[in-house]
């Protein structure tokens, strides 16, 4: 059995890191896997077991995902597009997958759809055709106009046989953030959530121990949350005396490093996002981060007090959504990022810690179990083909 994924990230890392995780979980289980990724594929990711592809990369402009621009910086062309949907077209003939699984689309990724759209045309024209599945985190983007929304399910309908839910109901509902989830009931699966941290190598000794652990992902947004998290150090009545380490994405800047390097005063670690991060929670007294998808399930995962300043910038939801969600299960405090300050963060530090030691169970195993959907998918359509 062959699959075939399709990741296009274009500011944070997160949908590469789960990416990586269903193909590790696809290969484990005997299926020939390859990822084909729309921009590069981070250093701290797993890659055993399957391949990368690594089309011509393509990333945000901003921050606020205003345009998309090729690795120089260029805006994307007729020209560049028409090279990258080529080369899109020529690994779907070359893998001949059974599986094909895209990340977010068609509930995101319009920009793509010069790709997209013929990628799925040729799913449909194949004998015997693929299963095409969506890949989704727990909560989506809102939109402000309806009729986007509307179409985003009209074009599940009309191209997946599964759209893999990957989040627990207990906590989070898709149509929470999708209002037409019921129209395409039938195609969903919930997953669980991917424990990207599962697998991950344990921090050398000390590492982490009654630690602050200030995080930024791995994408390139985050700098103002670790420059402020510096100065709300000396203001917290109850962190200050504590070691903190500050980790650096992968994505910013040599410059920011080094100036927040500068900045640093004793006890307080500032190095690159490391591969052994969600080791890192397990030993910390607390997490100050983004609440990205992943770094939420670490800090669930590793049950340390947690600080979440969602990224919230041009019309993203999804974080301010899911951190809302934690901190009414007092499982953490929030910081709104447009009302960050190093007095307003050095409060919620102090407040974080002085939670009562709460719990939420939540299915974990997404990866496992999004492979056996899909493996138990191509099965069935084998046999009603037969």
């Amino acid at each position: 059995m062959k699959a075939l994924i399709y990741v296009q990230h274009l500011l944070g890392t997160g949908h590469v890191v789960r990416a990586a995780a269903l193909a590790r979980a696809l290969a484990v289980r005997d299926v020939e896997t390859v990822l084909v990724s729309g921009n590069r594929v981070p250093p701290t990711v797993a890659i055993d077991g399957f391949s990368v592809i690594e089309l011509p990369a393509a990333r945000s402009s901003d921050d606020r995902f205003s345009a998309v621009v090729d690795e120089a910086g260029r805006p994307i062309d007729d020209r560049w597009k028409a090279r990258r949907r080529n080369r899109v077209l020529s690994v779907f003939d070359e893998t001949g997958p059974d599986i094909l699984l895209t990340e977010t689309w068609p509930f995101g990724r319009n920009a793509f759809a010069f790709e997209l759209e013929p990628l799925m045309q040729a799913a449909k024209g194949v004998v015997p055709r693929p299963i095409v599945a969506a890949s989704v985190r727990d909560i989506l983007v809102r939109k402000n106009d309806a009729k986007k929304e509307r179409r985003m399910a009209e074009r599940a309908h009309a191209t997946c046989d599964l759209v893999l839910v990957h989040g627990d109901p207990a906590f989070v509902r898709f149509e929470d953030s999708f209002p037409f989830a019921a129209e395409i009931a039938g195609l969903i699966r919930y997953t669980g959530y991917i424990d990207t941290g599962a697998g991950t190598p344990e921090p050398p000794d000390g590492d982490g121990d009654g630690e602050v652990v200030v995080s930024c992902g791995g994408g390139a947004v985050g700098a103002a949350l670790l420059e402020t998290a510096l100065a709300a150090r000396a203001l917290s009545a109850r962190a200050g005396r504590l070691r903190w380490r500050v980790l650096v994405g992968t994505d910013l800047d040599d410059l920011v490093l080094a100036g927040l390097k500068t900045s640093a005063g004793d006890r307080i670690v500032v190095e690159r996002a490391r591969r052994d991060f969600p080791g890192l929670l397990k030993r910390a007294r607390l997490s100050v981060s983004q609440c990205g998808y992943n770094t939420a399930v670490d800090v669930l995962a590793a049950g340390c007090a947690a600080v979440f300043v969602p990224f919230a910038r041009g019309a993203e939801t999804e974080q301010t959504q899911r951190a809302e969600a934690l901190a009414a299960r007092g499982l953490a405090t929030v910081v709104p990022e447009a009302d960050m300050t190093p007095d307003r963060l050095a409060t919620g530090i102090d407040a974080a810690l002085d939670l009562p030691k709460a719990a939420l169970t939540l299915d974990r195993d997404g990866a496992r179990t999004s492979a056996d959907l899909l493996i138990e998918a191509v099965d069935t359509l084998r046999n009603r083909t037969a």
